[in-house]
């Protein structure tokens, strides 16, 4: 009984992966879902078309990835009637992913009745923010009543990639700190201290912190004001306005980081502003995270964008060797989990390429094993 299933819903796909203790048997995305002339008509019958596809014999668990856990859920957690209501409950906080999310755990359920299904919480790993970090400065009363307070993504990423670099520099985890950087279409910072999540950007969504493909980061909170007031737009538009049509879209006109380069190094001054928002952020929160903890023991990139796009990398960092923060050149090229500092660095930097999948893996066998 060493099988484990990771199933990954989104509003119209699922990915799935399929372990056999550390070996992958078998992994794919079921697209289109409800769209017409596309895949299957829902996600019944998207899980069906993936069980059907498995040799599934001896499954020990189903682990599935949830976005949202609130303040509720801080570690992964067995499913059952009470823990799919309170995922229901937590809707409002993240009302584009937690559904889609639900509804693949509740398929499965009635797909496999007699398996342990592990919902394993991106915003998990995160519990460990000391309140002055996970606390906005907003009237106490109405944050408690509203559920306003920094959550932190990606969790399941940084919690992978920072226990990962331990092992790359062969070090005991519960002993370094790391700043790990997410860069996706979706971007976040993580400053881990030993195994701990002590600050993230993402906060109370995934709106916040970093400049990303499609989401504007940080900015006042005036400029919502001021669009309404003045440009007469509504709370939809506002919110499809910073959440789909900024960050690098908005700046140059494309996502794709390297359609950004191929622009930027042909003389799109758009292009090359947008470049250098996307770093100069990043580098303040590496700044910002360094003074947080004290010591940094390694910086390490993963992600679409952190693991192939080296001059990101050489950009973000540059400037930083007073910190003890170097890139060798030469080294940041190439591919695969690695150092890209020079040898004998105060700072380790790494590239590791990121694995979620596994992560979920990991913890849903744990939960059965510690026996729910």
């Amino acid at each position: 009984m060493s099988k484990v299933l990771v199933l990954n819903s989104g509003s119209s796909s699922i990915k799935y992966r399929l372990y056999d203790g550390d070996r992958v048997l078998d992994k794919g995305t079921v697209e289109r879902i409800g769209e017409p002339g596309g895949g299957p008509s829902d996600h019944t019958g998207a899980i069906r078309q993936i069980l059907g596809e498995l040799d599934l014999t001896g499954l020990a668990v189903v682990g599935h990835r949830v976005v949202h856990g609130g303040r509720r859920f801080t570690a992964p957690t067995l499913v059952d009637d009470a823990v799919l209501a309170a995922i229901a409950d937590l809707v409002p906080l993240a009302p584009l992913h937690n559904p889609a999310n639900l509804a693949g755990i509740e398929v499965a359920r009635r797909a496999l009745p007699d398996v342990p299904q592990v919902a394993v919480f991106d915003t998990a790993f995160h519990h460990t923010l000391p309140e002055s970090a996970a606390t906005y400065a907003i009237d106490r009363e109405v944050a408690q009543r509203y559920g306003v307070r920094r959550y932190g993504f990606h969790g399941t990423s940084h919690a992978y990639v920072s226990r990962r670099t331990a092992e790359l520099l062969d070090r005991p985890y519960e002993e370094i700190n790391t700043i790990t950087l997410h860069l996706g279409n979706g971007a976040s910072a993580c400053a881990v201290a030993g195994g701990r999540s002590v600050a993230t950007s993402m906060g109370m969504s995934p709106l916040e912190g970093l400049v990303m493909g499609t989401r504007s980061g940080d900015l006042d909170p005036t400029i919502v004001f001021h669009l309404r007031r003045e440009g007469g737009m509504g709370v939809d538009e506002i919110d499809d306005l910073l959440n789909h049509r900024s960050g690098l879209l908005g700046l140059s006109g494309v996502n794709d980081v390297r359609e950004l380069l191929a622009r930027r190094a042909a003389g799109d001054e758009a292009a090359a502003l947008a470049f250098d928002v996307y770093c100069r952020r990043i580098t303040g929160y590496v700044g910002a995270y360094y003074a947080l903890l004290g010591r940094v023991d390694a910086v390490t990139f993963t992600a679409g964008v952190g693991e192939h796009a080296a001059p990101v990398r050489a950009a973000t960092l540059a400037g930083l060797d007073r910190l003890g923060i170097v890139v060798d050149p030469d080294r940041n090229v190439g591919s695969g989990d690695r150092l890209i500092s020079p040898d004998g660095a105060e700072v380790a930097v790494c590239v590791i390429g990121t694995d979620e999948e596994r992560e979920i893996a990991r913890a849903a066998r744990a939960v059965v094993a510690d026996g729910g």
